[in-house]
């Protein structure tokens, strides 16, 4: 019959795909993989990794966390960490990784200089995706965070096929043309078998410093929607604050520099 037809084209249609898709490996020493991810560039995706980091490592000083920046052609990690230098290595060749706050740091900020763009094509991206990902000592970690770069492309599959990842976490402004990319996003990470363990909504609410009136200057309650829509969590609702971007771009972040902080 047709069905039993179909039915077998798309096993073997399957079949021919699996043979394609690498086969994923843990890293060594890794126990847990959390990527934080966003369709859309800009919407705080980088501060809230740095922050989730050191937040893991604040709320239990016995687990060991890194901070993976994926994202090849803006790296902010560096700055955010204020971390400089070249890793060393061991002598298995492999880098050693950046400290800072406790958190173990990689990056491609910290292997080219700071104002030199990355002016490379998909290959020398994968290759240095895999570099990251396979030539790095992390030691024991309990947590590694990756930062990924925003959208849906060849490092975010490059990552998600390549090593066990326990969740992913997309971060959204609750706008509307933010939102259709953190959609996105989100159905990319389940097609690939990524569990999502919820959103999070960024920049919600302005409060002026001044007089304390609020004011949703990217919408309300988008993210909310979004997540009902998908159904998954909330979790988290993150003010636009200036202490937020004033401490990660001064190398301080927020939950190390003011962890009593509303923010």
């Amino acid at each position: 019959s047709s069905s039993s037809r179909d039915e077998s084209l798309r096993d073997k249609r399957a079949q021919i795909l699996s043979r394609g898709l690498p086969k994923q490996k843990p890293i060594e020493g890794v126990k847990q993989v959390v990527v934080l991810a966003s369709g859309k560039g800009g919407v705080g995706k980088s501060t809230t990794a740095v922050n989730i980091a050191l937040a893991l490592a604040a709320n239990d000083s016995t687990k060991e966390v890194g901070l993976l920046d994926a994202d090849i052609y803006g790296p902010s990690i560096p700055k955010m960490m204020n971390l400089k230098g070249n890793p060393e290595l061991t002598p298995k060749n492999l880098m050693r990784p950046l400290k800072n706050y406790g958190i173990a740091c990689m990056s491609m900020g910290f292997l080219i200089e700071e104002t030199a763009p990355v002016v490379w094509r998909g290959l020398m991206v994968m290759s240095a995706v895999e570099k990251l990902l396979r030539q790095v000592d992390w030691g024991q970690l309990d947590y590694l965070v990756i930062d990924m770069p925003p959208g849906t492309g060849d490092v975010q599959l490059s990552v998600s096929q390549n090593i066990p990842i326990t969740g992913a976490v997309i971060i959204s402004t609750p706008q509307d043309v933010a939102l259709l990319d953190a959609h996105k996003g989100a159905e990319m990470f389940r097609k690939v078998h990524v569990p999502v363990l919820g959103l999070i909504q960024n920049m919600s609410v302005f409060q002026c410093p001044k007089c304390k009136h609020e004011t949703h200057i990217f919408g309300a309650d988008g993210v909310r929607d979004l997540a009902e829509t998908l159904g998954l969590d909330v979790l988290g609702d993150i003010p636009l604050h200036v202490n937020i971007r004033e401490t990660c771009d001064s190398g301080q972040p927020v939950v190390i520099s003011q962890p009593q902080s509303d923010a």
